[in-house]
């Protein structure tokens, strides 16, 4: 019987170690399922990732306004008749991250900054908030919030 208690006491306290690993890992690519979508589809405008990142009833509520996956497929196809695209750098600086099951949201600030031939031309800031779910193909996002924010110059 004292053969059996040490390996259950083991087992038994590496089972919460197992699910905040876990846990971890997911918060990790439900940041990564932010950061990617936002490269692929509006720094490089790749159209064919709309349904990789997004569910099918995803919503996109910008500042006021409401977007589904047709409107960023038409936003895209403009960007992409632009005679000169600007490069867009995203940087993300993530709030917090909570999981529950199959379900995730993240609170992030979140910058664009917009060159053309190296230089800079713009830059845009936003206070966003995500849901994702778990699907067959991962984390996908559902809704996005987008608020923007002012840009303030660092004196």
């Amino acid at each position: 019987m004292k053969n059996l208690l040490l390996p259950c006491m083991m087992l038994f306290l590496s089972i919460p170690l197992v699910a905040q690993t876990a846990m971890r890992e997911d918060e990790e690519l439900v940041k990564k399922l932010i950061i990617d979508s936002f490269q692929d589809l509006l720094s490089e405008a790749k159209i064919d990732k709309i349904d990789t990142y997004y569910t099918r009833d995803f919503l996109l509520l910008e500042h006021g306004e409401v977007w589904t996956n047709d409107s960023i497929n038409k936003y895209m196809n403009m960007m992409l008749k632009m005679e000169q695209m600007p490069e867009r750098i995203n940087t993300f600086d993530f709030i917090e991250v909570k999981i529950k099951g199959d379900m995730a949201w993240t609170a992030y600030h979140n910058k664009a900054e917009f060159k053309i031939d190296g230089r800079k031309v713009g830059e845009m800031n936003w206070l966003e908030s995500a849901s994702a779910i778990r699907t067959e193909d991962g984390w996908k996002l559902e809704m996005l919030h987008s608020t923007r924010k002012e840009h303030k110059e660092e004196e």
